[in-house]
């Protein structure tokens, strides 16, 4: 799966300058509130947004730096690229915002700090609630158009994008927003029974939030600088398009890659019927370059090897 246009990577930055412009603020603020009242539910939102704004400027940089053009020495681009800046923003988001906040709500619930007074940080929470659900939404919204433009669901959309910036952004607003009321409902029940128990809590739930996060994402950025193939649906379409060239009898092996997350590499093994000329064969080769790429617009480079076909054999393989 590929973004088809230009259009998604701008939307993508777009994402990314909201998402940062909002957890910047709110990091801010949270970071005010949580020293003032010394609660660590407050303390470890702040480490929160303030991880998520420096996971938004390697996300920023990812970008710039994948949409790279090809030069001499990266003959297929930057494109992998931007999964390196995206996996250190993972990492980043493991250690500065998950390591800060399970060790803050253990350190609270040995020490026994008590937090206070709650008003100033209730009403932090109800803002950067708000900031958080206008980031998410617009996130949401990139993801949905995403999906029905590839006709998949969400879900299936954030586990097989390529573009792990918005997937990234999505991730963390949604974080964001459960860490919030995980961090209200510390505060609340401190409040309540006057125990720092529950604050204290409450924050080791948003660093083991955070840590679920960052191992998603992490896992997703090492898949695709491994070299991860496209989706089998995808690759079963590439596979029933060269098989459907007329002078083609059998595709016995294809091989596909994600170069970035607009760029995807075929390379082919096909069999052409015996009979046809070399001349034809160039021709076939371009129908099915234009074939592939006036359905996949992401499909960078085609290579094509013409191959003798084994006897018995007519199959396209499957992808595995």
């Amino acid at each position: 799966m590929a973004n088809p246009s230009g259009s998604s990577e701008s939307e993508s930055v777009g994402t990314v300058v909201v998402a940062g412009a909002a957890n910047l603020a709110i990091a801010a603020a949270k970071l005010v509130a949580g020293l003032t009242s010394g609660s660590a539910a407050m303390l470890s939102e702040a480490a929160h947004s303030m991880a998520d704004t420096v996971t938004e400027v390697f996300l920023y940089v990812a970008l710039r730096r994948g949409s790279k053009p090809a030069d001499e020495e990266h003959p297929f681009g930057y494109g992998k690229e931007s999964w390196v800046w995206a996996f250190i923003a993972a990492l980043f988001t493991f250690v500065g915002g998950a390591g800060f906040s399970i060790y803050h709500g253990i350190d609270t619930i040995i020490e026994g700090e008590e937090a206070g007074p709650y008003l100033a940080s209730y009403i932090v929470l109800a803002v950067s609630f708000l900031a958080e659900g206008a980031s998410f939404l617009k996130a949401r919204r990139q993801v949905r158009n995403e999906s029905s433009r590839w006709n998949v669901s969400t879900r299936r959309f954030l586990r097989l994008t390529p573009d792990t910036t918005v997937k990234a952004v999505y991730f963390e607003d949604s974080a964001a927003l459960i860490g919030l009321v995980l961090a209200a409902a510390g505060l609340g029940l401190a409040e309540i029974t006057g125990s720092p128990f529950w604050d204290g809590a409450a924050s080791i739930l948003i660093g083991l939030l955070l840590l679920a996060v960052a191992t998603v994402l992490a896992k997703s950025n090492v898949t695709l600088l491994v070299g991860r193939a496209v989706p089998r649906r995808v690759h079963n379409q590439i596979a029933a398009d060269l098989a459907g060239i007329p002078v083609v009898t059998a595709v016995p092996m294809l091989f596909t890659m994600q170069l970035g997350p607009g760029e995807i590499l075929v390379a082919a093994k096909v069999d052409f019927a015996d009979e046809v000329t070399g001349a034809v064969i160039e021709a076939a080769s371009d129908e099915a370059e234009k074939r592939l790429r006036g359905r996949f617009p992401g499909i960078s480079y085609v290579f094509l090897d013409p191959t003798r076909g084994e006897p018995g054999r007519n199959d396209v393989r499957p992808s595995r």
